[in-house]
């Protein structure tokens, strides 16, 4: 019996999961080797759905658990890029509770693919 590879993240890694027009940046809590699954601390919800991208900051957004083989290893070069693009902004704590919906509805709409191609 073969067991799939997986990528050996480390703590306070940054890592990204991608979806169709949208990538998100999270960093790596602990990798849950018996479960395959990820402990992340989300960052940034990336949008390239206009020009520049919309940036989205989720540094108060709740920790997840998901899918080891989902995440990538994120480019220090890219994420940093967009990360000071945002700390050059004035924090809004109104827009947390829309920040949160967003990451929400991306997380859905990766499970509903991942279902779906699961029934094929």
């Amino acid at each position: 019996m073969t067991m799939k590879m997986t990528l050996e993240f480390q703590t306070g890694q940054i890592v990204s999961l991608e979806h169709s027009d949208k990538k998100l940046y999270a960093e790596v809590i602990q990798v849950v080797v018996s479960r395959q699954l990820c402990w992340v601390r989300p960052l940034l919800l990336i949008a390239f759905t206009q020009e520049p991208p919309l940036i989205i900051d989720l540094r108060d957004a709740s920790d997840l658990l998901w899918s080891v083989n989902s995440f990538q290893p994120a480019l220090d070069t890219e994420f940093m890029s967009f990360l000071s693009q945002i700390l050059v902004k004035e924090p809004k704590p109104e827009h947390s509770f829309h920040t949160k919906q967003q990451l929400n509805q991306f997380l859905h709409e990766i499970w509903q693919a991942q279902k779906g191609s699961s029934e094929c």
